[in-house]
């Protein structure tokens, strides 16, 4: 699901922003309207559901911007930051409109974390080595954009049934 850009002109920050935005609304957006169960349905080998990209998306929001950014502890932040496999879980008993809420949560967070911030403030990953804000954009925005593409492959699946 292709969604036109709202803003195309601008400091790179503001299209930096804008585009994270826009993926971040991708994201949620291939999942809005699917049943309980189609969110939940595993049509491929790994845990990627619906429901769990927007799980996963949320858990890369907190990873980059409150553990990294910030320094928090795991656990100060708002919720899982462990990756892989288990950031693609959702429990039985929450909803898609639970997950986008957590997912919506964290994207405001990282926002407001990411204003105290330039584009080229550094930080250590400690696989990357020196990471500045700018590359945060960026390598959120490229996997974003990969989960959306993904999400909107399992959704024409589902929704052809």
């Amino acid at each position: 699901m292709f969604v036109l850009p709202e803003t195309t002109t601008g400091s790179e920050r503001r299209l930096l922003e804008a585009t994270m935005d826009r993926q971040r609304r991708a994201v949620a957006d291939t999942a809005r309207g699917l049943s309980h169960a189609d969110v939940r349905r595993r049509l491929v080998t790994s845990l990627t559901t619906p429901i769990g990209l927007v799980k996963h998306a949320a858990m890369a929001e907190r990873r980059w911007f409150q553990l990294l950014l910030m320094g928090l502890a795991e656990s100060e932040c708002d919720g899982p930051t462990t990756p892989g496999d288990a950031s693609f879980a959702v429990a039985d008993d929450e909803s898609l409109d639970d997950v986008i809420a957590e997912f919506e949560r964290a994207s405001a967070r990282s926002r407001e974390i990411a204003a105290r911030f330039e584009l080229d403030d550094t930080w250590t990953h400690d696989v990357l080595g020196e990471v500045n804000l700018r590359f945060v954009y960026l390598l959120l925005i490229e996997d974003f954009a990969r989960h959306a593409g993904h999400s909107d492959i399992l959704r024409e699946q589902l929704t052809a049934r």
